[in-house]
């Protein structure tokens, strides 16, 4: 008898669990409209292709005269997913120019008083250690664990979105 309770007690549990578990993002609360991670707009080049003499592309990519061209650069801007830090949503976006990170903006972060002194703080943190870092192995802001948890798991999965990878 006790084994058939124990079991019981169990599967309910178990399938409690189940059912509570988010499963996507889709229904982000307080009805904010932010993004999907991805790609937002594609790679726009900077600079121009490198020409040759004759100001023509060689189809192998090297300029006709014979010197190393310069790389074009590429920027594009990436989202995050969206994170739930059991506070509300936390998202970020990040423009790479040339496979570096060079601009981390925020578009999600929970909207309550407490979260919101605390998200001051953290973010501007945050931003300045990935800017530096380069990538998201990064120290936990003290006092923000789970804004920080989150926010390094929307930028990963803007990195990894970019196909650039990261630290995670």
């Amino acid at each position: 008898m006790r084994r058939i309770t124990l079991a019981l007690v169990s599967t309910v549990a178990v399938l409690v669990l189940l059912f509570s578990y988010r499963t996507s993002t889709s229904g982000i609360p307080n009805g904010s409209d932010t993004a999907p991670p991805g790609i937002v707009g594609p790679a726009v080049p900077t600079e121009a292709p490198p020409t040759g003499s004759s100001g023509t592309a060689s189809p192998s990519g090297a300029a006709q005269s014979g010197a190393a061209p310069a790389r074009p650069t590429d920027t594009m801007t990436v989202n995050g997913s969206v994170v739930d830090n059991g506070y509300g949503p936390v998202q970020v976006r990040l423009q790479i120019t040339a496979g570096r990170i060079t601009d981390v903006t925020t578009l999600a972060l929970p909207e309550d008083g407490h979260s919101r002194r605390i998200n001051s703080q953290a973010v501007p943190q945050l931003r300045q250690e990935v800017l530096s870092a380069q990538d998201v192995q990064v120290d936990t802001v003290s006092g923000a664990t789970a804004t920080t948890d989150a926010y390094l798991q929307s930028i990963q999965a803007a990195l990894d979105a970019a196909h650039l990878g990261g630290g995670s």
